[in-house]
């Protein structure tokens, strides 16, 4: 039985079907790669999994318990921090930790605190509040208190695609060594092929919408710890780039539709170039041909 699994889950939003047929599985520890185009429907996959929203159709289950609403055992990072402003960095993750662990002794979760706010290498800004973080930081934030809940799996929504390249790739280093660490069940959802590959066991590309589906996955053979300057050479890592991008530009890439509408243009007409550029000393209005007419006009002298 797989950790993770969708069966036919289906998801519209009024007239607009979004999902349709997902089927996923996932073992337990894996690092899966969601790859797609913006707008295909992603982090609505990601919200039904984290049990934010409910599809119209199919089952979600983890570890055999179907997924009704959101809980702990599944710790979601999204693309916009989600931070308290008003709190330090210290303190959002002892929020979380504090309403997921509640029998703890303080001692404890402070404890417990201190050691994922050390694992994503935050410590000396413990004290800070995310206004005064760059944007790597508070999204290193984001990551220690999801991991904080301790959750049987860990869903990242984009959580890179704001930052600027160098952060990024900070960043994705990261979160592959703390993924190394623990091995905890990962689904990444990303539009970028390449971050899919320095990370993931396995790439799963997500057609364009409407009606966006997942096509088939391709498994990342490639040794770990991976260096992105290496992998650039290897003629696996480019083979399995190429079948990605190859689904997403062909089978799964963007749908067409065709639309018939009746246009009603205005009735416009060019100025009429030959008339004097002036009346009587002053420039004159420009004058349309079809407003040039002859009228006689009758009046009682």
């Amino acid at each position: 039985m797989a950790f993770l699994e969708l069966k036919n889950v289906s998801k519209g939003f009024g007239r607009t079907a979004v999902l349709q047929d997902i089927n996923l599985s996932l073992e337990r520890g894996e690092f899966v790669a969601i790859v797609g185009y913006s707008g295909a429907g992603k982090t609505t996959l990601i919200s039904l999994i984290a049990g934010l929203i409910q599809p119209d159709t199919g089952t979600l289950t983890l570890n055999d318990l179907e997924i009704t609403e959101p809980g702990p055992d599944r710790g979601v990072v999204f693309q916009n921090y989600s931070l308290l402003p008003w709190l330090s960095v210290y303190e959002n993750i002892f929020l979380a930790v504090d309403q997921v662990f509640p029998n703890w002794t303080p001692a404890k979760k402070q404890q417990h605190v201190a050691k994922y706010v050390d694992l994503v290498s935050l410590t000396p800004a413990r004290d800070k509040k995310p206004g005064e973080l760059s944007g790597g930081m508070r999204q290193r934030v984001s990551v220690a208190r999801a991991l904080a809940m301790e959750p049987q799996i860990l869903l990242l929504d984009e959580p890179l695609s704001a930052l600027d390249a160098l952060t990024r790739a900070t960043l994705q280093d990261e979160i592959e060594r703390i993924w190394e660490q623990d091995k905890r069940t990962v689904v990444l959802i990303t539009n970028d092929v390449d971050e899919g590959i320095l990370l993931a066991d396995r790439i799963i590309p997500l057609s364009a919408g409407p009606n966006a589906t997942l096509g088939p996955s391709f498994k990342v053979d490639l040794a770990r710890p991976r260096n992105r300057k290496a992998i650039n050479h290897e003629p696996r890592y480019k083979e399995i780039r190429r079948d990605v991008i190859d689904y997403l530009l062909g089978a799964g890439g963007k749908k067409h539709t065709a639309l018939t509408k009746k246009l009603i243009l205005p009735d416009l007409q060019p100025e009429d170039l030959s008339l004097p550029r002036t009346l009587n000393g002053s420039p004159r209005r420009p004058v349309r041909r079809q407003e040039l007419k002859q009228e006689t006009v009758e009046v009682d002298v």
